[in-house]
């Protein structure tokens, strides 16, 4: 009988964006505004080549940038290959990208209404599909699991990280390739109204895997995921989340999501706030541009970076950044209370390590997540996390009536040595 696949974790990140490529460097960038020259624009070529890529668009290049570099950090690819070392059916894909091909599509739509068929490129016609980012990805690695490809508006980056831990779950793949990707051109700008320096063009990737499987093949996990909720608007969302008013260790707002000075949220939130103004605040889009289907990706993986500075206890930033919300924000009381927050986070760890699962104390009820059981002998139910050492990622707008919310937490510092087998699942893979 095959184990199920346990808890879900993350395994690899990988990142395709102009200076920041790494989830530190992204938390990094997030927390301070960016000062001078912006970046260069990404370079493909550089890490995938120009072979075999003439003909693609720019989302699905960076697309497939971003997953090269997180399976190989996942270590399902070698340093010198492309080729999954695990077989391929247990792999899958889940893209989320709102805008990636628009481009193609409507110049292709253009050039039927103008002239005819005729005249289109039988080389970039593919482009035009609206799943190509996902199928390329597959196809360019051999990935023969499920082939997803979101396009769910403001919530779509979480909602595809979802998706990809539900399928990792249920037993149809052991692990999934998860990307968020979104670029600029004309046709995007015209769109949304906006200069191409407000936008992203960029990619973000992780690879979600069960931890057993993980375990089993002696990969490192990044962080765990925790529960993932999708309401009509921001606080019953994060109400579902972290129930009582639980205090997260840090939130990832909504994009561009402001505080004002009377405490109701304005943009992408409305009504009063429902994160408690100490918790440090990250919007990512304010580094990278506006994200659109990539954003949930994106957080995710700045809020990778959070953790392990948190568990080494060490400070995210030097500053809160100008994204931080409302008017205590700014200033030194901002840079204390994060770098506040942060030690706090690693004494918890270092608590924890010391005293074992029951150092969890009276905060493991605020906490959604679990961790595995420590030493022998020891009972395999979960151990509580306390949700200050949880990252809180939301997306979405209440003017929209979605907002979509996921909970990510450390790792388990320790495993029971002998977890009981799961019931097979009646999709589970077989290998």
């Amino acid at each position: 009988m095959t184990r199920g696949p346990g808890e879900v974790v993350v395994t690899g990140v990988g990142l395709a964006l102009p200076g920041a490529d790494t989830p530190d460097a992204l938390l990094r960038r997030t927390a301070c505004a960016v000062t001078g020259p912006a970046a260069e624009p990404f370079d493909t070529a550089a890490r995938i080549g120009r072979r075999g890529h003439r003909y693609k668009d720019r989302a699905t290049r960076l697309a497939l940038c971003a997953a090269l570099d997180a399976l190989r950090d996942a270590r399902l690819i070698p340093s010198d290959g492309e080729e999954v070392t695990v077989p391929g059916d247990t792999v899958g894909v889940v893209a989320s990208s709102n805008l990636g091909n628009l481009d193609t599509a409507c110049l292709t739509a253009a050039a039927i209404a103008e002239r005819s068929a005729v005249d289109l490129s039988p080389m970039s016609l593919p482009n035009a599909s609206s799943n190509v980012i996902a199928s390329w990805v597959a196809i360019r690695h051999g990935l023969r699991g499920p082939n997803l490809m979101l396009c769910n508006g403001a919530t779509s980056g979480l909602d595809a990280v979802h998706w990809g831990a539900a399928l990792v779950a249920a037993g149809r793949v052991r692990r999934a390739v998860v990307i968020g990707v979104e670029t600029h051109n004309a046709v995007v700008e015209d769109l949304l109204g906006r200069s191409a320096d407000e936008l992203l063009d960029g990619a973000a990737a992780l690879v979600v895997e069960g931890a057993r499987w993980a375990e089993g093949r002696g990969a490192r996990a990044a962080a765990t995921l925790g529960r993932y909720q999708r309401r009509a608007g921001l606080s019953g969302c994060v109400e579902a989340l972290l129930p009582g008013g639980a205090a997260p260790g840090v939130w990832f707002t909504p994009e561009r999501y402001a505080e004002g000075p009377a405490g109701t949220g304005t943009g992408a939130g409305t009504g009063a706030v429902p994160v408690p103004e100490a918790v440090p605040r990250y919007d990512v889009t304010s580094a990278v541009g506006r994200a659109s289907g990539a954003l949930g990706v994106l957080q995710c993986v700045a809020a990778i970076g959070w953790l392990a500075r948190a568990e080494a206890g060490t400070d995210a930033a030097p500053g809160a950044g100008p994204q931080a919300a409302g008017p205590q924000a700014a200033g030194p009381r901002a840079v204390g209370s994060e770098a506040a927050g942060l030690r706090d986070a690693g004494s918890e760890a270092a608590e924890r390590r010391a005293a074992g699962p029951q150092a969890a104390g009276s905060e493991a009820g605020a906490g959604s997540g679990t961790a595995c059981a420590a030493g022998p002998g020891a009972a395999p139910g979960p151990v509580p996390v306390p949700a200050s050492r949880q990252a809180l990622i939301t997306s979405g707008d209440d003017t929209a009536d979605a907002v979509a919310g996921l909970l990510l937490r450390p790792t388990p510092d320790r495993c029971h040595p002998h977890p009981p087998r799961a019931p097979l699942i009646s999709m589970e893979c077989s290998r």
